[in-house]
């Protein structure tokens, strides 16, 4: 079936918020009662699961959804100066003149989103914006996307750059391309194994084309 939907998860997949994310969440450390991170920490971060990071960082769980909260109205904050992964622009407009349907899942909030895509001129191309799922609740959305638009499973791509992304992916039986640009390292996102991974934006476009030939069970 022709893939007809791609749907992009929003933070260090679009936007470059890495350098942001962590100087909020290093930020927050003292008053959520967990340890900043430095680069050696972050780089052992970037090789575990989402659910090991949140393991590792001992911080409680009824902390999580406050500290969620506060890192998004943080970055609402710097988000008018965050500008996209290079390459990605080129991506996604030459996605849009091929025709495709695009849009965000993300956790993040939508006054956000739409305050970075209005300002690096990218509001046109995304057909739809699905902001505040939780944490690991974004199968949810997509699964919830797929009946509100009426689309099958193999009419839709997920791209995202977290192995939460690629689970949520394959819970709601749709394709997902893993990017390497992201929080999480390559290694440990092809352990969760993708349809697809990709390490720069340039490579995203013949992902999506090879994505409409090979089916999930070649791979």
């Amino acid at each position: 079936m022709t893939v007809k939907v791609i749907i992009f998860d929003f933070d260090g997949t679009i936007a470059d918020t890495h350098d942001a994310l962590v100087e909020i969440t290093n930020r927050l450390a003292g008053e959520f009662g967990y340890k900043p991170v430095g680069q050696d920490e972050l780089e052992i971060l970037k090789t575990l699961s989402s659910r090991e990071i949140i393991k590792r960082s001992q911080i409680a769980a009824i902390k999580i959804p406050f500290l969620l909260r506060r890192v998004k109205t943080e970055l609402g904050k710097k988000i008018r100066d965050l500008k996209p992964v290079t390459g990605m622009e080129t991506a996604l407009f030459c996605l849009k003149e091929q025709g495709y349907q695009l849009g965000i899942v993300t956790s993040n909030q939508k006054d956000n989103v739409c305050a970075f895509l209005e300002n690096n001129n990218l509001e046109s191309l995304f057909d739809f914006i699905y902001s505040g799922a939780s944490l690991f609740g974004k199968h949810k959305v997509l699964e919830k996307i797929l009946r509100q638009y009426n689309l099958q499973p193999d009419e839709v791509i997920y791209v995202g750059d977290e192995t939460r992304d690629i689970n949520a992916a394959k819970t709601s039986r749709v394709k997902a391309v893993a990017v390497g640009w992201g929080f999480n390292s390559p290694s440990i996102l092809a352990q969760h194994q993708p349809d697809c991974l990709i390490y720069r934006p340039q490579e995203l476009v013949r992902a999506i084309a090879n994505c409409q030939t090979v089916d999930r069970k070649a791979l």
